[in-house]
C-alpha cells in the first residue's frame, strides 16, 4: 500500500506528503528531490546539460523503484504523468491522488516559491500562465487516468488537505496508521 500524489507543480504535493507521513506514520518522498540526489545536480542542471529526455529516463527510474516499497508517500513530479509507463507504475502504488489548483493560484504559488526557480526549469518559452494552462490542457487526461481520488488545494491549507486524503481514503483505519 503507498500513496502517490499527483499533480501540477505548486498544488502542494511535497508538503501535503510530508503531513500525511506524520500522521500516519508512514515514510515520504518528494521525487523530484531523489532525483537531484542521485544525478547530484538540480532539475535545472539536468535539462540545461542533458536535456529533458534524459530527465524524464531518471524520473521513470526513480518512479519505477519507488512504487516498489511499502507504505510510502510519494510526492511525484507534475510531469511524470507524460510517459504512459510511468502512469502504469503509479496506478500500480494502491491509491494516487490528483492534487489540482486554479491557474492563478499555481501562478501565485510558483512565483512565491525561491527554490522553484533556481532547480525547477521553464518548460516552455510562453509565460507563467500561458504556460501552465498549456501544460494543464495537456497533462489533464493522464492526471484524470491516474487518479483514484481528486483533491482541490485552491484556498486551502496543507493540513485539510492532508486530512481530507486520510478521511476519503480511510487511511486512519489501516495497520500502522492512527486508530
Amino acid at each position: 500500500m503507498n500513496v502517490v500524489l499527483i499533480g501540477y507543480r505548486g498544488t502542494g504535493k511535497t508538503t501535503v506528503a510530508q503531513l500525511l507521513g506524520l500522521a500516519l506514520g508512514w515514510n515520504w518522498i518528494d521525487a523530484d528531490v531523489e532525483i537531484e540526489m542521485r544525478a547530484g545536480r538540480s532539475i535545472a542542471a539536468i535539462f540545461a546539460e542533458q536535456g529533458e529526455p534524459a530527465f524524464r529516463d531518471l524520473e521513470s527510474a526513480v518512479i519505477a523503484e519507488l512504487v516498489e516499497r511499502e507504505r510510502i508517500l510519494i510526492a511525484a513530479g507534475g510531469g511524470v504523468v507524460a510517459r504512459p509507463e510511468n502512469r502504469q507504475a503509479i496506478r500500480q502504488a494502491s491509491h494516487v491522488v490528483w492534487l489540482t489548483a486554479t491557474v492563478q493560484s499555481l501562478v501565485e504559488r510558483i512565483a512565491a516559491d525561491a527554490t522553484t526557480a533556481a532547480r525547477r526549469p521553464s518548460l516552455t518559452s510562453l509565460g507563467a500562465e500561458s504556460e501552465i494552462r498549456r501544460l494543464l490542457a495537456e497533462r489533464e487526461p493522464w492526471y484524470r487516468e491516474c487518479a483514484t481520488l481528486t483533491v482541490d488545494t485552491t484556498d486551502r491549507t496543507p493540513a485539510e488537505i492532508a486530512a481530507e486524503i486520510i478521511d476519503r481514503l480511510s487511511l486512519g483505519t489501516i495497520d500502522g496508521g492512527p486508530q
